[in-house]
């Protein structure tokens, strides 16, 4: 049996992105994203009830700031204590997932769509999306680009301006285009500098 073009996508495959369905899907979700964004932004119930209905999976404590955009909604997953600021993208044709504690500075993006180099399947607007998987306590630099594919561990900062093209370890300071690891963060040494006061 043919797999649907939703189930392509999901499988990180080619699929029809023009398909009815996922045309549907994609309307509701930015028609929430448009309602969110109009909303008084304190009106902190009623937004969170969009968000809630929106994402796939919710964890705690959250506050996204407008405007922010996504195609899906429900390839969407989050931690406790997960905060975005303004204007963000997600284009969620496959998961994207974020752990607890994680920080999102102002202009950033989450793709995990990509088009065939393949002029021929291109103009079909055939595509196809693999996952973006963000882990615990991760704090990321405004004007930041995260590419499919991409898994970024946990405890680290990425620099403002960067474009995430491969994974990131853990306990890493990373930054630039494309983002490379800069050095090793010894939260242990910055916890006993703060103790003494010292930088």
């Amino acid at each position: 049996m043919e797999l649907s073009n939703k189930e392509k996508m999901m499988s990180g495959v080619l699929y029809d992105a023009c398909d009815k369905k996922l045309l549907k899907e994609r309307l509701h979700a930015k028609d929430l994203c448009y309602k969110y964004n109009s909303i008084k932004v304190s009106n902190i119930k009623k937004r969170q009830k969009i968000i809630k209905k929106l994402f796939g999976k919710i964890g705690g404590v959250f506050n996204i700031e407008s405007d922010f955009w996504c195609d899906y909604g429900y390839n969407i997953e989050i931690g406790d204590n997960f905060y975005v600021n303004h204007n963000c993208v997600m284009l969620d044709c496959a998961k994207i997932r974020f752990g607890n504690n994680v920080l999102i500075a102002p202009n950033c993006g989450f793709y995990t769509a990509a088009h065939p180099l393949d002029v021929n399947n291109r103009i079909k607007w055939l595509e196809f999306a693999h996952p973006i998987t963000i882990g615990n306590n991760v704090w990321i630099g405004a004007n930041t680009i995260v590419l499919p594919n991409v898994v970024i561990g946990d405890n680290v900062v990425i620099g403002a301006g960067s474009v995430v093209t491969k994974d990131i370890p853990s306990n890493s300071l990373a930054y630039g285009s494309p983002c490379r690891v800069i050095r090793e963060i010894d939260n242990d040494k910055y916890f006993k500098n703060e103790d003494k006061n010292v930088e």
